[in-house]
């Protein structure tokens, strides 16, 4: 039985996956929609700026971010989960927490986004138990050491063999592979030029036969190479994403709804000319 994020990647090229972090510390806006009026609010925006999805986040990930506990996570994302399956819209949880899942899935959400690729204990059973996709992310190392040192012997393969595996892992547990996304992590663990290379060569992950979401969007990556402040790298975070888009990425993860929205129509009508 597909649920809604699964008839949704049957009809549409690409999809648009607005950000909702409910926490006072993300990097991009953290504590702008901290409260669930300011939430309620920003998700209403996103729907009418064309977001496909919804990504609901109660724990930063960010580089040199300390994690919170299951009970302060749950009280952040809750009420603005419940609101936000109620617009009948996809919903992702962004969290590596089963208890966490657990929750969301019996609210209906349609996607687990864990930047732990269901490595932490439980969190394979609680999804192989439900009908909710899951996003299985690369990274090297924790979010508050993750950026001082990382290497690979070669990023592409490297992130490839990684994602194989958890897939693997995966549908071992009695998850479906028609179920899986992959996600790269830009950002995770990678230099500049590891970034780079991800997205030269993104479509190198699409033999592997899932759909791939990228999230790109406002990330230091872009400040290295523009030399722009977090709220100023709208215009580097849509040409990321058209690149994305281009090299075979199925879902963008972004901050900037209805910009991104508009060049990808852009693109997509580029590339279906020479068929009308």
């Amino acid at each position: 039985m597909n649920n809604q994020l699964q008839t949704l990647l049957a009809k549409k090229c690409h999809l648009i996956m607005g950000v909702v972090n409910v926490t006072p510390d993300s990097f991009s806006d953290g504590g702008r929609y901290a409260t669930v009026s300011q939430a309620k609010e920003h998700i209403n925006q996103l729907i009418v700026e064309g977001a496909d999805i919804l990504d609901i986040g109660g724990e930063s990930t960010r580089p040199g971010s300390r994690p919170v506990d299951a009970h302060e996570e749950l009280h952040r994302v809750m009420p603005v989960i419940e609101y936000a399956v109620k617009q009948n819209i996809p919903v992702s949880i962004d969290t590596t927490k089963p208890e966490i899942m657990q929750v969301a899935i019996q609210v209906g959400i349609s996607l687990i986004n864990d930047v732990n690729a269901l490595q932490t204990p439980k969190t394979l059973e609680t999804v192989a138990a439900s009908q909710a996709m899951v996003c299985l992310m690369h990274k090297q190392g924790q979010p508050d050491t993750m950026q001082v040192a990382p290497e690979y012997n070669d990023v592409i393969s490297d992130v490839r063999a990684f994602l194989k595996q958890r897939a693997a892992a995966v549908v071992l547990a009695g998850i479906a592979a028609t179920r899986i996304i992959i996600d790269p992590g830009f950002g995770f663990g990678k230099t500049l030029k590891h970034n780079l290379m991800l997205l030269h060569q993104l479509d190198q992950f699409l033999p592997m036969g899932f759909p791939v979401l990228v999230g790109i969007s406002r990330k230091s990556m872009l400040g290295a190479i523009t030399g722009n402040d977090v709220d100023d790298r709208k215009y580097a975070s849509i040409a990321a994403a058209l690149i994305a888009a281009d090299k075979g990425a199925r879902i963008l993860r972004v901050h900037d709804v209805k910009a991104t929205r508009d060049a990808v129509a852009v693109l997509e009508a580029v590339k279906s000319a020479n068929t009308m």
